[in-house]
């Protein structure tokens, strides 16, 4: 960090980051069907997340107003719910209920993230508004469609996954939810009218804003803030964009400062470094988590498991006569969830690699289910993360980084008692990934479907699935999340 007192009291150009944000979200055209359609299929997988995790009462009691009966005329409402709330904890409700699980989608580069949390604060805002214009006859607010939803998705992606590419905020400590946060307030400000300047003004003070440790995602503190950090920061976004809205200005050199910018605090004194332009590439190759509720890094080695577990039954054995687990896997996954010794909650399992391993040999399932108490009280799961070895396959790591792979490699190899050695099972890439689209989406909107039944009464259910198709941007969004109100 400089030690340099600055004295010069001349204000410079905005940073170069914060004007390409606000170019990009007020100026560039997303032409992309590719993008629009995989904006579609997001939208619907984050709002199922968010409605099977309100299955969770852990969940459920944090979500809603903070005055209980507290009801917001014209406010955003929280699907699956009945609640109606302002729009910053609209955008902290919806984006915990959809990050609860571990479900949503992913992004994985030299920052890792979950692009599709940014819809607790675009869907919170869009919402709101769209519900305020109506009941004032457009003195204020401005209808907004489903179409604009999927825009604001698809630049969110984009601010959050370039970022991501090359900038290692892991590194320094930092939890991605800084992107998450930087990437709500631009899209937001747009939706609350803000111009380029202002919006340049509004990311400024997300920089600048307290950003989240990693603590609570990894060993010996992990914890469920890790299920609602990215609540936290859109609804800290949107907050922030209505500071600006209000009259709040910005801070010109937030990240270049010498001596109190964010890159001399908190970046070592480095730069951001950028791969690509925005544009619609982000969007276009996110993973979607469609078969297994579980960490991304370990998606593929839940599919192994599932192999190998079918190849133990054929030969008649069970996961009792495993001897050794050797798990091949890249580096990201070894820093982030190879964890040995006792799991002491929920998001201790679902960050877990041998725990993942573990349940798909002894079971043949994952299920959200599968990371509670009671399963994980089963005395083989800790017997069989003990025989678990893991460590990195550089090839895997090598292609993770990839751009035109990005792939998300696991192996393992299984020893019998008997000394029998199985073949190898490597998965270079999970079903959720691009390259798997046409096979992936079916069993995704399965997914989707099963969780609107999980939450609604069938004939409720129904009527979303069959206006959630190709046409669903012409939706008003007020009309259409009233769809998702609980009865």
């Amino acid at each position: 960090m400089s030690s340099a007192i600055i004295t010069d009291n001349v204000r410079p150009e905005p940073d170069k980051v914060l004007r390409d944000i606000a170019d990009y979200v007020h100026n560039y055209k997303i032409d992309s069907s590719v993008a629009v359609e995989t904006a579609r299929l997001c939208l619907l997988d984050t709002l199922g997340c968010g409605l099977e995790g309100l299955k969770y009462e852990q969940c459920s009691r944090l979500v809603g107003p903070v005055v209980p009966g507290t009801v917001v005329p014209n406010g955003t409402k929280v699907p699956g719910t009945s609640h109606q709330l302002d729009p910053i904890r609209g955008a902290f409700s919806i984006g915990t209920i959809i990050r609860w699980l571990d479900y949503n989608d992913c992004w994985l580069a030299a920052e890792w993230g979950h692009p599709s949390d940014n819809l607790g604060g675009i869907l919170a805002v869009a919402d709101w508004q769209t519900r305020t214009a109506k009941a004032t006859g457009g003195k204020e607010g401005k209808v907004f469609k489903i179409s604009d939803v999927l825009e604001a998705m698809i630049k969110a992606h984009e601010i959050q996954g370039v970022l991501a590419l090359e900038n290692s905020f892991n590194r320094v400590g930092l939890d991605h939810v800084v992107l998450v946060k930087v990437a709500t307030t631009a899209v937001v400000s747009k939706l609350l009218g803000l111009n380029r300047d202002q919006t340049i003004d509004a990311v400024s003070q997300a920089f600048v804003d307290g950003q989240s440790l990693r603590t609570y995602r990894h060993a010996p503190n992990t914890m469920s803030r890790k299920s609602w950090a990215a609540g936290d920061a859109v609804s800290r976004a949107v907050n922030l964009a209505l500071h600006v809205k209000n009259g709040e200005g910005g801070m010109p050199s937030v990240l270049t400062a010498k001596t109190w910018g964010f890159y001399d605090v908190l970046f070592k004194g480095q730069p951001f470094k950028f791969q690509r332009d925005y544009g619609s590439y982000v969007m276009e190759n996110v993973l979607f988590k469609i078969s297994f509720p579980a960490e991304f890094h370990a998606q593929t080695a839940v599919e192994a498991s599932m192999t190998l577990h079918q190849k133990l039954k054929d030969l008649g054995k069970t996961s009792d006569d495993i001897k050794h687990v050797r798990i091949r896997t890249q580096e990201a996954a070894m820093r982030i969830i190879d964890k040995k010794g006792p799991l002491y909650n929920y998001a201790d399992r679902d960050h877990c690699i041998q725990y993942m391993v573990a349940i798909p040999l002894i079971h043949g399932r994952l299920t959200a289910d599968d990371y509670t108490d009671a399963v994980a009280a089963d005395p083989r799961v800790d017997a069989l993360r003990e025989k678990m070895e893991c460590v990195e396959e550089e090839r895997f790591t090598t292609e993770y980084h990839a751009p035109d792979k990005r792939y998300i490699g696991n192996a393992i190899q299984i020893t019998l008692k008997d000394g029998t050695v199985l073949d190898d099972v490597e998965v270079d890439y999970p079903i959720g990934h691009r390259k798997r689209r046409e096979e992936g989406t079916p069993v995704l909107l399965a997914k989707f479907k099963r969780h609107l039944h999980g939450r609604f009464p069938q004939q409720q259910a129904e009527e979303i699935i069959k206006v959630s198709d190709e046409k669903v941007g012409d939706f008003d969004v007020d009309t259409y999340v009233d769809l998702y109100e609980k009865k």
